[in-house]
């Protein structure tokens, strides 16, 4: 089981930046591929980046050469550096956990409560 807590969500007016963190409880972090995920009111979740344990990279076309996933084993946390934000990046944004990067990539695993951005125009 790993409990996982997104912070750093907020609102932001268009062309603006935002970091968001997700603190992983487990000691075995390093181990794991972790992700980010969206949801838009009334639109499914949907997929926006992911990082293997070595720190491969993955993302949607809808944000590459905008956000930047990263993660720090030490502290058990991945960060979403988003820049560049647009009105149609408003969401709540879930942190996922899994061995498997593709299980990452496709449907996410250990989720945490998600955290709002909204991007004013």
């Amino acid at each position: 089981q790993v409990q996982l807590v997104e912070s750093g969500g907020g609102s932001v007016q268009a062309g603006g930046s935002l970091r968001l963190s997700c603190a992983a409880s487990r000691r075995t972090f390093s181990n794991y591929a972790m992700g980010w995920f969206r949801q838009a009111p009334g639109k499914e979740r949907e997929f926006v980046a992911a990082i293997s344990w070595n720190s491969m990279t993955y993302y949607a076309d809808s944000v590459k050469g905008r956000f930047t996933i990263s993660r720090d084993n030490a502290k058990n946390t991945v960060y979403l550096q988003m820049n560049s934000l647009k009105p149609e990046d408003t969401a709540v944004y879930f942190c996922a956990a899994n061995e498997d990067l593709a299980v990452v990539t496709t449907r996410g695993g250990y989720w945490g409560q998600g955290t709002q951005v909204t991007v004013s125009s």
